[in-house]
């Protein structure tokens, strides 16, 4: 099979300088010397408005790791359901029409789609390697419509079923399918009207982003350690999913009992109300520390005791995994799971810790108060534990040197070389 040099677009409503993991993908595979060409949008996520560093000097974000930079207009996202769904809209039909034409000229072996919501993100994919004759990857992180349903974006069955027609066409015209979560197979196929070729379908997880790959990080002055209370840490987005409400209940439930602190770091859209409720009901053992650079995360990981992953229940979220799991494995820390379906089990094949019902915020306080009685050592074998399963299953190195096989090998196929 011919190594030479391929020439790979990304597409991807979300890039640097937002935290995103198809960050990681662009740098490596510039740095193995490819071509990588990226279709994006306006940093804006996960607050909701433009970064100020963007807007101030949008010339110092048209490279990446030496892979050149399109960005297309798009609105912000707000804080309120319209203005997302209006993100949505805007970002493919801009990247469709105003992206095409900023890619004039240009040739591509293969097309990747950084699938997380909104799917649309892949239509204009589909016509810039249709124009291109490049196949296209589509790297399903979310699964549509079922997620907008879950997380209340959208309700009305007409509409919920128009948005499963545009997912059919999308699956039925995309040549390879990349799937987050074994839970992901049969609810993809059910939107295929096509009959799939096997191949068509990969199961391809998530990784953790680099700077969670050394074993030893360096600490962090936004979080001090204290050996005297037992310190449990939530990262990532703020939003409805993550049930934060059961999160504080739990929290409230321990306060009187036992030296716990929860740490929770990041932004979204339930940031607001996750401050007012720490204030209104006087939680002092929750540390609210806002949102901070990937860079942060490590050195936070490793102040902490136990790492939290929440999720609400519902039929889609009980097949995802969310990428923090594989962070937080990667990290060596124990893990508290307050989850259901493919994450939980995850956590338990791995050993890395404890996991109790979705929602249930007794069985979160009663988990988090066994593990902060379990002893140091059992804790720090638990991390490793952890960690040695994610180097099995979710090693970036492997995971990418997969996806450059299928890049090639599409190719071939295709007869782009």
């Amino acid at each position: 099979m011919s190594q030479s040099k391929l020439r790979i677009l990304v597409v991807t409503q979300y890039f640097w300088p937002e935290n995103m993991r198809i960050n990681d993908l662009v740098r490596d595979f510039t740095e193995k010397g490819h071509s990588v060409t990226v279709l994006t949008g306006v940093p804006n996520y996960p607050e909701g408005e433009v970064y100020k560093e963007y807007l101030s000097a949008p010339e110092c974000f048209s490279e990446y790791s030496s892979a050149e930079i399109f960005r297309v207009p798009m609105a912000a996202r707000g804080k309120r359901s319209i203005s997302l769904v209006l993100n949505y809209l805007s970002f493919f039909s801009s990247a469709s029409i105003i992206g095409l034409y900023k890619l004039r000229g240009k040739q591509f072996d293969a097309v990747f789609v950084y699938a997380v919501s909104p799917i649309m993100s892949a239509i204009p994919a589909l016509v810039i390697g249709r124009l291109k004759k490049a196949p296209v990857f589509v790297w399903v992180l979310d699964l549509w419509p079922e997620t907008l349903r879950a997380v209340g974006v959208l309700k009305h069955p007409a509409l919920l079923s128009m948005v499963g027609k545009m997912v059919s066409w999308i699956y039925n015209r995309t040549d390879y399918l990349l799937l987050q979560s074994h839970g992901f197979f049969d609810n993809v196929k059910r939107y295929c009207t096509r009959d799939i070729a096997p191949e068509r379908l990969v199961y391809f997880p998530s990784w953790a982003e680099d700077d969670f790959s050394s074993s030893a990080p360096q600490g962090t002055q936004l979080l001090i350690r204290d050996e005297s209370v037992f310190t449990v840490l939530f990262a990532g987005n703020l939003g409805e999913a993550q049930d934060l409400p059961a999160v504080l209940d739990a929290a409230e439930e321990l306060r009187e009992k036992v030296a716990i602190r929860w740490v929770i770091v990041g932004d979204g859209r339930m940031s607001e109300w996750l401050r007012d409720q720490v204030k209104s009901r006087n939680l002092d053992n929750v540390l609210l520390l806002g949102r901070h650079p990937l860079e942060e995360m490590p050195g936070l990981f490793a102040d902490a005791d136990a790492l939290l992953v929440s999720l609400k229940t519902n039929d889609v979220f009980e097949k995802t995994i969310p990428g923090k799991v594989q962070a937080y494995l990667a990290s060596g820390r124990p893990l508290l799971g307050m989850i259901n379906g493919e994450a939980a089990r995850v956590i338990v094949d791995s050993g890395a810790g404890f996991t109790c019902e979705s929602g249930d915020a007794s069985g979160l306080a009663s988990i988090t108060m066994a593990l902060a009685n379990t002893d140091a050592s059992e804790l720090g074998a638990m991390g490793q534990s952890g960690r040695q399963y994610y180097l099995r299953h979710y090693s970036k190195t492997l995971l990418l040197a997969r996806l450059e096989d299928l890049f090639r090998k599409a190719t071939l196929r295709k007869g782009v070389h």
